[in-house]
């Protein structure tokens, strides 16, 4: 981590930790880009930089949830990832922003497969504490609770750290052996992915009831 300071590289991981417990309860919304990104950005002293990429991306992801069983792209591995690249990479351009969010949807995706032994190994947490509550023992649920916390922390804090510790010469490098089509290409494709996850918000808020507030809110 020659390239980042010590502290810099702690508080980013601090981030990515918090963008992983958030992924779940949703209370704090450390997850969403917009937070994440802008919090990397300023951690790092790319501030500019990380609200543009998390203004960016957020724009993409306001139409993802969760419903029921089915999981949405990972919102938390997506900006942290997609953060630490940019930041790394050193390109704060438009067209630097616009391949860190083409590669952050790539990371959504592949964040699927991180989270699912994740949330595999939770149902063991699940037994433990369905078996303390059968005995009363509420701090045992508590327990249980804080601990599959902890692994989703994990699932994003640990990525980031393997991110951290590529030196920012070996990014810049990979980044620079992108033929300019590919470049260009993951510009303009990111640039569409942000209006067509506008776009499906808007289609969602498409009733008589809920235009007013979509126009109060300009």
């Amino acid at each position: 981590m020659s390239d980042m300071s010590i502290i810099s590289a702690i508080l980013v991981v601090a981030v990515a930790f918090l963008a992983g417990l958030e992924s779940i309860p949703d209370q704090f919304q450390f997850h969403q880009p917009l937070v994440a990104c802008t919090l990397i950005g300023a951690a790092t002293g790319n501030l500019t930089a990380g609200i543009m990429l998390g203004g960016s991306l957020q724009m993409i992801t306001l139409a993802w949830a969760n419903i029921g069983a089915a999981v949405a792209p990972d919102v938390a591995l997506a900006s942290v990832a997609a953060a630490i690249i940019l930041v790394k990479g050193g390109k704060f351009t438009t067209e630097g922003i616009g391949v860190a969010i083409a590669i952050a949807i790539l990371l959504a995706v592949a964040g699927l497969f991180l989270t699912m032994p994740v949330r595999t190994a939770s149902i063991a947490f699940v037994h433990a504490a369905d078996k303390a509550a059968e005995h009363g023992n509420i701090a045992g649920v508590e327990r249980a609770y804080y601990l599959a916390l902890l692994l989703q922390g994990l699932r994003i804090a640990v990525p980031a750290a393997l991110l951290l510790a590529i030196p920012a010469q070996s990014v810049q490098h990979a980044l620079g052996l992108m033929p300019d089509w590919l470049t260009h290409g993951l510009v303009v494709g990111g640039g569409m992915v942000v209006a067509v996850g506008y776009a499906m918000v808007i289609n969602m808020m498409a009733t008589r009831e809920v235009w007013p507030f979509f126009a109060i809110g300009f």
